[in-house]
């Protein structure tokens, strides 16, 4: 239990499990460049390499081939809002009021976003002496003192928010936010439905955005931004707007798969990292660069052939059963990180005690981090450090697991037709090991494991502090947002 405690909260145990990871560690590529490409409602289904059937991946099956897949990696949030804010932050969001019980996400009308006196993973690089660049959906506040600028990031190309967030004048009417999944914008969505602005720095230079491009743009910036580090260590957040409806796709590759539009934006987004893969290849920069592909919540599957793929896990966005938060990994770095299949626990959280380790960085020793580094099992020194995972639904905590056993406590299904809470008088008990899918209760056969799980909920409950919420305070002059 003492172990499990230090994986997941808390100033003390936590604090010292993170110092000790911080130290620089002895390797021989020092100050290593850092891209995290990060996709929107991907689901652990959804490239060739996790078993999808039918759409080509074969950019990232090199990637996975060349790097590290991990099978059991989370996003620590089941909606895009909070999960970015822990991955840059290496905190579960409920500490600095990322996540609301009344609103999913920041809107385009919120007066909230990530507070400056949170230190992200930008600005501790930044310190190190790295050019830190953010392309792409930003979503952690669209005000300009919330903006990627204002957070450690050198340089942003991108939109303050998702592609669904504001329905432009003329199409208001049209949009149901009632029955937001059957919403004919979606299916046949053109750039104008959608007011949404692109950014340079702080500065709007086009809008609507030309949706079609997004992709490419963000790649060819992407290169770019690679290009003018000269020589300089840099990071990269690279977060592509989708696969996060409406789907576009750029003319070359738009009706290319045989997987309608959903599969010609996978097919988009893996050439655009084989590329950005292929550039570092051709400067030499490969093995002096650690690549992190992964998404920020499971897929939206309501949206039937416009969703993704949750694989065999059970659940989608929204929910704490497993296709709400587990999702793709790959982790590449040619020479330092070997190839294999990784089944330990990681979640989207540890990026920054893991990236900082290996920058050899110092991380913020002010504040409770629930960062672990996942070094160890990286370079294939010994298992993942972590084995605790926390499901939270807004600011709930309504599942955690331990190893292979996860226990729910509260089960409510993801965004949807039909939303099912049920809050347990004893938890829900499974195995993941032996049922992904969550479809055998166990809780019967195992007494003392459920007894275990309760009481670590319990303290992970006691150790976390509550921000204020960020999310759901609205601006004064009302506009018209989708949501999710």
């Amino acid at each position: 239990m003492q172990r499990c405690l230090a994986a997941i909260a808390g100033a003390g145990l936590l604090g010292a499990m993170v110092a000790q990871a911080a130290s620089p560690r002895d390797q021989p590529n020092a100050r290593p460049n850092v891209i995290v490409i990060l996709a929107d409602d991907m689901g652990y289904g959804d490239l060739a390499n996790y078993g999808h059937p039918t759409w080509r991946t074969p950019h990232l099956d090199r990637m996975a081939a060349e790097g590290q897949r991990w099978t059991n990696f989370y996003a620590a949030a089941n909606v895009c809002t909070p999960s970015r804010a822990a991955l840059l932050t290496g905190r579960w969001p409920v500490r600095n009021g990322m996540t609301s019980d009344r609103r999913r996400v920041l809107t385009a009308n919120a007066a909230g976003g990530l507070p400056p006196t949170e230190i992200t993973l930008a600005e501790t690089l930044r310190m190190e002496g790295y050019r830190t660049g953010a392309i792409g959906k930003w979503h952690l506040g669209h005000q300009t003192q919330f903006l990627p600028t204002r957070q450690g990031f050198d340089f942003f190309y991108g939109t303050p928010y998702s592609n669904d967030e504001q329905v432009a004048g003329p199409w208001r009417k049209t949009f149901r936010r009632r029955d937001y999944w059957n919403t004919p914008l979606f299916y046949e969505p053109r750039s104008e439905y959608w007011d949404i602005p692109l950014l340079e720095g702080e500065r709007e230079i086009e809008r609507p955005v030309e949706q079609s491009t997004l992709t490419k743009k963000a790649t060819q910036k992407a290169v770019e931004f690679i290009d003018s580090a000269e020589g300089q260590p840099f990071f990269l957040y690279l977060a592509y707007h989708m696969p996060h409806v409406p789907l576009f796709a750029s003319v070359k590759f738009k009706g290319r798969s045989v997987g309608g539009i959903y599969g010609d934006v996978i097919e988009e987004m893996d050439a655009a990292v084989g590329k950005i893969l292929d550039h570092l290849r051709a400067e030499g920069l490969a093995e002096n660069t650690l690549v992190v592909f992964t998404s920020d919540n499971g897929p939206w599957t309501v949206f039937r052939s416009h969703g993704g793929s949750t694989g065999r896990l059970r659940g989608d966005k929204g929910s704490t059963w497993e296709g709400g938060n587990r999702v793709p990994a790959i982790f590449w770095w040619p020479g330092r990180v070997p190839p294999g299949i990784e089944r330990g626990i990681g979640v989207g959280i540890d990026l920054m005690a893991t990236v900082v380790a290996f920058t050899g960085g110092d991380l913020p020793t002010d504040r409770p981090l629930d960062s672990v580094d996942l070094g160890p099992a990286l370079l294939g020194l010994g298992p993942s450090p972590r084995d605790t995972m926390l499901y939270f639904r807004g600011t709930h905590l309504n599942a955690v697991r331990q190893g292979q056993f996860k226990a729910h406590f509260v089960t409510e299904d993801g965004f949807g037709l039909d939303t099912h809470l049920v809050e347990h008088e004893g938890p829900l008990l499974y195995h993941l090991g032996r049922d992904p899918e969550e479809s055998e209760d166990i809780a019967k056969t195992y007494p003392e494991i459920v007894a275990e799980l309760t009481q670590l909920r319990k303290d992970a409950q006691a150790q976390l502090t509550y921000g204020a919420d960020q999310l759901v305070e609205q601006l004064p002059k009302p506009t018209t947002s989708a949501g999710l």
